[in-house]
């Protein structure tokens, strides 16, 4: 007999009897077709490993079928094991699982794959053109089986998508262990992702994607509201009425738009793809779509005058904005990008001159023509940006290898020295010296329950304690601390959830460790359900980015990758319900190592002791490397939390004279 309930089929795991081929749904945005990459023998290597997941009864019917899809979609996604029931966050209880930590996480996994958060959910890739949870719907299949079958002493091994096992170990051990795109340094090329990918064997996990922890765009709103906001207070002014000029609306980059709005400023935000486009003026993360550059010069100057605060969406390229901008004297405040230019040859970036469709078709058909296309486009970008920065607009990095592939394109985007670029990483002036310097960093947290009325009690506690701990914050937090309660107090107001019962905002050790104790009591004392808390790996301590995340790191170590791992092992063994450290993420495969961690508080003693012992350790590991870097505000941070704190003894630097180093011939 079928099994026909949701309980039943994640219980069943990868069934025995093979249900029918699913259509494909041209209504769902879908991932464009990968380059066909592999020879005729490791095209054959690549079904054998497909295969495996399947009883060999099956594998004569399974090969052309799986063998179609390799030909067509570059991938094996196994389209006809998608599930057929909905997925989604579900409330906690409704899983079928002997450990409540482990229904925290498959929560977590179809929450990253719903339909309404995940940006190609049929591939099960959540965000960033390639950030996927899995490769295949078996390992999804067979990944919830094994949590539904999971104590709370064993640990879940999980090998990029595939779940090797469940493996003994003990209660205050992680329940998984989550690795994603961990190559051996000179197999780390953009290549050897689409080869080994092609083949099964790995995957990229973006950040919070394959480690089960994205909440949908509203993670991004924050953390882009607060760099909006810090970035007019760089060039001292006001974001009333003043312009901000991007591009991407996708899994990510759709945030903008929305946290320009927060943050009160016009916002042009350039996307090709008319699907995530429509998709985001549905949900409201936009307020106007235009079609017209003429007619988009028109609303903008209006905007201008009336100083409207609106987010407006150009269906077409970023570069003919920006050189229409400057044809017709459109001044613009701020300058970024957002597209996903660590992908930059499957999708993430569209090249000028050529329609959506003719782009797609040309990625997959002709990869070295569309690869110069890119390149071209990018050269033509960065010069157009040149010329408005020329009168005065502050342009910054987004993180995204928007400076770190122009340069690789030859666009006129280096410094006079030839190493530097132009223009800064918006962590090199934004938030590394006054967010992660001072251990702030995106802090989140998702009801399980699925309950609003949840979500709205952990707002006001969360509220409540940073409110608490302003009172006698010092100076150089004052300001981080106003924006997070002003964020707090409008999230409700601000309607961000997609997906579960999320919030997020910027909170340093103190922050996170008060607000999860205050969560932990309320669970206790029954007034809210079982929380989930986690981060970005876009944070203090989990990420090692020379281009990003340690872009203000100027002791020579912004290369080195030392403190993602020491980041990852250290919550392991503190109380993390689950780990996961990645290759890639953000910047792009091969650019950037980063870690990130699960924790399910559940009112116990327990949990309280795990939160401590945990979150402490999760800000301060990052904080202390910046300081032994030289970074002002990491050394104040790193002394304070010393003075909080006995057991933590950390080397500080001692600062050398730069005249005595000028001395030297």
């Amino acid at each position: 007999m079928p099994k026909t309930t949701f309980q039943d089929q994640i219980q069943e795991g990868i069934p025995n009897s093979l249900p029918e081929p699913k259509a494909y749904d041209s209504s769902i945005n879908h991932a464009p077709k990968r380059k066909a990459i592999l020879s005729s023998e490791e095209q054959k290597l690549a079904l054998k490993n497909a295969l495996r997941y399947f009883d060999k009864a099956h594998h004569k019917t399974l090969l052309p079928e799986f063998k179609n899809e390799l030909d067509t979609y570059g991938r094996i996604y196994m389209y006809r094991f998608r599930p057929d029931y909905k997925i989604y966050a579900r409330p906690i209880d409704e899983y079928p699982v002997k450990s409540k930590q482990a229904a925290a996480i498959m929560l977590m996994i179809q929450n990253n794959l719903d339909h309404a958060v995940a940006q190609h959910p049929h591939e099960l890739i959540t965000y960033g053109g390639n950030g996927g949870v899995f490769s295949n719907w078996a390992q999804y299949r067979l990944t919830m089986k094994y949590l539904s079958e999971m104590n709370d002493e064993q640990t879940l091994a999980m090998y990029s998508g595939h779940p090797m096992g469940l493996f003994p170990s003990h209660k205050d051990a992680p329940r998984v262990v989550v690795t994603n795109g961990m190559m051996i340094p000179n197999y780390s090329q953009p290549n050897d992702w689409e080869k080994f990918n092609a083949l099964g064997v790995t995957q990229y996990g973006q950040m919070t994607a394959g480690s089960y922890m994205y909440i949908g765009p509203q993670g991004i709103v924050h953390g882009t509201t607060i760099t909006v906001l810090n970035a007019f207070r760089k060039i001292k002014k006001s974001p009333k009425g003043n312009l901000f000029v991007t591009s991407g609306l996708g899994g990510m980059s759709g945030a903008q738009p929305k946290a320009g709005n927060i943050a009160g400023c016009i916002t042009v935000c350039a996307e090709v793809n008319p699907k995530i486009t429509q998709v985001r003026l549905d949900q409201g993360w936009i307020d106007e779509k235009i079609t017209d550059l003429d007619q988009l010069v028109t609303r903008v100057k209006k905007a201008k005058e009336e100083k409207e605060t609106i987010s407006l969406a150009y269906l077409g390229n970023i570069v003919e904005v920006w050189e229409k901008f400057d044809q017709d004297n459109i001044h613009i405040d701020l300058g970024s990008d957002q597209t996903s230019l660590h992908n930059p040859w499957a999708g993430g970036y569209y090249p000028v001159g050529l329609s959506f469709d003719d782009a797609n078709e040309m990625m997959s058909n002709d990869p070295d023509v569309f690869k110069a296309k890119v390149q071209e486009s990018l050269r033509r970008h960065a010069q157009a940006v040149n010329k408005h920065t020329a009168k005065g607009t502050y342009f910054f990095d987004y993180g995204n290898a928007f400076l770190l592939e122009a340069s690789r394109a030859g666009a006129d985007i280096m410094a006079e020295n030839g190493i530097d670029f132009k223009y800064s990483s918006y962590v090199q002036d934004i938030m590394g010296p006054m967010c992660f310097d001072y251990g702030f960093g995106p802090f989140r947290w998702v009801c399980a329950s699925g309950k609003p009325e949840d979500l709205a009690k952990t707002d006001a506690i969360a509220c409540a304690v940073l409110e608490d701990i302003k009172k006698n914050s010092p100076e150089e937090i004052q300001q981080q601390m106003e924006d997070n309660i002003q964020w707090i107090k409008g999230a409700q107001d601000n309607k961000l959830v997609v997906g579960s019962q999320a919030r997020i905002l910027y909170a340093d050790t103190e922050g996170r460790m008060k607000i999860a104790q205050a969560f932990n009591d309320a669970i206790k004392k029954e007034e809210i359900g079982i929380v989930i808390l986690g981060r970005d790996h876009h944070d203090v301590s989990g990420t090692d980015s020379p281009y990003r995340e340690t872009s203000n790191i100027y002791d020579g170590s912004r290369f080195t990758a030392d403190m993602a791992i020491q980041n990852v092992i250290g919550d392991s063994f503190r109380g993390a319900t689950w780990v996961s450290i990645h290759n890639g993420g953000g910047v792009g495969w091969g650019e950037v190592i980063n870690g990130g961690f699960g924790m399910v508080i559940d009112g116990s003693k327990d949990a309280e002791r795990r939160l401590k012992s945990m979150l402490f350790w999760d800000v301060n590991n990052g904080i202390s490397r910046r300081s032994w870097a030289r970074n002002e505000g990491a050394i104040f941070a790193i002394k304070r939390a010393m003075e909080n704190e006995p057991n933590l003894k950390v080397t500080l630097p001692n600062i050398v004279d730069d005249i005595l180093l000028d001395t030297l011939q």
